[in-house]
């Protein structure tokens, strides 16, 4: 028992990292596509909070895009695009694992409907696949037109440019409208009717997991108001009351980010939490997002993907 003790002290004293050597390396690299309003990073502060550095930790290349903070899906799909003809050139791999968060699992569906040959897999986390609810009452609200839609539309044109400014970005074009347009329940259908690959054929169910070579994958929250401390929990318990009392992260519904082999949908997390922001202050008592896209790269790995 004595050698048998000293055999288990001395791998508890064993560098984390020499259990986990390997955990996440991908066959091809992992690109990440932020959502509505997204960044790569501005300052200090990253989108993809904290992933990005776990994810290459234990053998992950990880690149981290940036499109338009506001536009349709098909226009931050084309800029995608670009940027992974670039990524592919730089590394010499044949094709990338794409995650998209939000906005960014439409446009990551984008590109691998429009060029299948350039993607190993499509991943979709909290992705507006059928529309949000949210963008439904937005147009409601302000429909194209009115003076409170130009108001409305404005003010968020100039907070995309001034993300997209901060973030290097300045370069891209912004069309909240068309944003709006492209994530209600009408826009994503008519998305839906062009690009339908991976999919739900039903309501609330899983799509094929593999289309054209594409392996499909989606995971989402369930829980709008998960720490007291994020200062943006509030309006996401806000936002939240638009799906009538509908599973919802608090900006899309549990149905709605259904694509693929569905891991969850019900994760103790909002919607923020699902990119581990705001900078990490998540629900402590559900599994760390970080730890969530630690799995899914271990999950790619083990499909030689």
């Amino acid at each position: 028992m004595t050698w048998l003790g000293g055999c288990l002290l001395a791998l508890a004293l064993l560098p984390a990292s020499s259990w986990a050597a390997g955990y996440t390396q991908t066959r091809f690299p992992i690109v990440l596509v932020h959502g509505l309003f997204g960044f790569d990073n501005i300052g200090p502060l990253d989108y993809w909070y904290g992933i990005p550095s776990a994810l290459r930790a234990d053998g992950a290349q990880v690149y981290v895009t940036q499109v338009s903070a506001a536009n349709s899906t098909e226009v931050r799909g084309e800029q995608l695009l670009v940027q992974v003809k670039q990524i592919l050139a730089a590394t010499g791999a044949s094709k990338v694992n794409l995650i998209g968060h939000s906005h960014g699992g439409p446009t990551i569906r984008y590109v691998a409907s429009v060029r299948p040959d350039l993607v190993a897999s499509v991943t979709s986390v909290g992705g507006v696949n059928k529309g949000s609810a949210v963008a439904d009452v937005l147009l409601g609200v302000a429909p194209p037109g009115s003076l409170s839609n130009s108001v409305l539309i404005s003010i968020t044109n100039g907070l995309g440019s001034i993300i997209s400014f901060l973030s290097g970005g300045s370069g891209l074009s912004q069309d909240s409208l068309a944003a709006a347009q492209s994530l209600s329940t009408a826009g994503s259908l008519k998305f839906n009717l062009a690009h339908p690959e991976g999919l739900p054929t039903t309501a609330c169910g899983e799509g094929a997991y593999a289309v054209r070579g594409v392996a499909y994958f989606s995971w989402s929250g369930a829980k709008p108001y998960t720490n007291v401390f994020d200062v943006l929990d509030p309006a996401l318990a806000l936002t939240s009351l638009a799906f009538n009392g509908a599973k919802n992260d608090g900006l899309v519904a549990s149905c709605s980010s259904r694509l693929g082999r569905v891991i969850r949908d019900d994760y103790a997390l909002n919607h923020l939490d699902e990119v581990n922001q705001t900078v990490g202050l998540v629900n402590l008592f559900e599994t760390n997002p970080v730890t969530l896209y630690r799995q899914q790269a271990n999950r790619l790995k083990n499909l030689g993907l």
